[in-house]
């Protein structure tokens, strides 16, 4: 990873937004810019500094991992030992006002206030644009490459879900014997919380895994990911338990369809709007796009969820090293649920649907 790099195209980028600095603490964003993994730090740039602040616990650890730095370890929060560093060194900016960025989305107001509280009124601190995660949208190949490799692992795993989706189990159980198997096979941890969701409860987007047992017919959400070097993966793959009715073969099928349909349309200089609006105009097709409650797709980095986020009304334009999702769902209150979900990579010409795992409806 080129953190040097990374932390010199920032500093460029100061000056423009009349920063004359720029507090980083949301930890995805420091470890883009200093490779540290740990849970405790705060990232100082200025236009010709960087300075990585943490405390006692992680003095070895940031010595090892930081790059392109200076290390200074405090015995307060960073954040405190950021502020009473940039008090002390302030004069060294030659500025009677110095405008320090923040992280506005990732900087509760009590710490802000006290904050200012430690440094004098000569500092301003203004919330900063978001330059680090439009940065983070582009993937270099050292990331497309760990990105590919976490997307590979989780693949691997889907047999695992196979063998124990069945009558009777636990969507818990599904989720443990997954996970249990996603920390063998070398992940570091899940992407999020797994999702199990069966028979009525498939129609939850969002449900995870829960002690209701699977029934004997149905369908099964299975969304689930792992990180693996500290890039995730994303996967989200339908499985039918029992002969599927035609009914439930028709509705698995138009929400594959609908993801194809977004997926043929993702290519560099394309808004993001209109990727999501060929998954409901296929599904409108079908009288299905009102039970299609989410956005068709995000980014994926360091983070699960990163912009662009595949939304109506996002003007985002893809560009060639960006790393997505295509997730169309149907959701029927009450009866149940389908969603298909490859992470895709953009590229010069159109992109690479990175997950290998078949779409074909699976019975079990």
């Amino acid at each position: 990873m080129h953190h040097a790099r990374r932390q010199h195209d920032l500093q460029s980028m100061l000056s423009p937004h009349r920063l004359d600095g720029l507090l980083i603490t949301h930890l995805p964003n420091v470890r883009y810019l200093s490779g540290f993994t740990g849970s405790s730090a705060t990232l100082l740039i200025t236009e010709n500094k960087t300075v990585f602040f943490t405390d006692g616990r992680y003095a070895t650890q940031a010595r090892s991992e930081v790059q392109g730095s200076r290390v200074v370890v405090g015995r307060k929060a960073p954040i405190a030992t950021a502020a009473e560093w940039l008090v002390k060194n302030c004069s060294k900016l030659h500025k009677a006002r110095v405008r320090i960025g923040v992280e506005g989305d990732h900087l509760t107001i009590a710490t802000r206030t006290r904050l200012q509280n430690t440094l004098s009124s000569e500092f301003l601190l203004p919330e900063a644009p978001a330059l680090i995660e439009r940065a983070r949208m582009i993937k270099d190949a050292a990331e497309i490459e760990l990105i590919r490799r976490a997307v590979q692992l989780a693949a691997s795993l889907f047999d695992r879900i196979l063998e124990t989706v069945r009558p009777g189990a636990t969507e818990a159980e599904v989720a443990a014997e997954l996970e249990y198997a996603a920390r063998k096979a070398g992940a570091d941890e899940m992407s999020f919380p797994t999702i199990i969701a069966s028979g009525e409860r498939s129609s939850l987007p969002h449900g995870r895994a829960s002690q209701a047992h699977i029934p004997s017919r149905g369908f099964v959400v299975c969304d689930f990911g792992v990180i693996l070097a500290g890039y995730c993966s994303d996967t989200t793959r339908t499985v039918h338990v029992g002969q599927p009715t035609a009914e439930a073969r028709k509705l698995y099928d138009a929400v594959r369809e609908a993801q194809q349909a977004a997926i043929e349309a993702v290519k560099p200089g394309i808004k993001v709007a209109d990727v999501d609006r060929a998954a409901r105009k296929r599904l409108q097709k079908q009288g299905l796009s009102k039970y299609f409650t989410h956005s068709t797709g995000h980014g994926v980095g360091l983070e699960i969820h990163e912009p662009p986020r595949m939304a109506a009304g996002q003007a985002e334009l893809l560009r060639p090293g960006m790393v997505i999702t295509i997730e169309p769902g149907v959701y029927i209150p009450g009866k149940w649920g389908v969603r298909i979900e490859d992470t895709i990579l953009v590229t010069e010409r159109g992109c690479e649907v990175l997950t290998p795992t078949s779409k074909e409806l699976i019975t079990v």
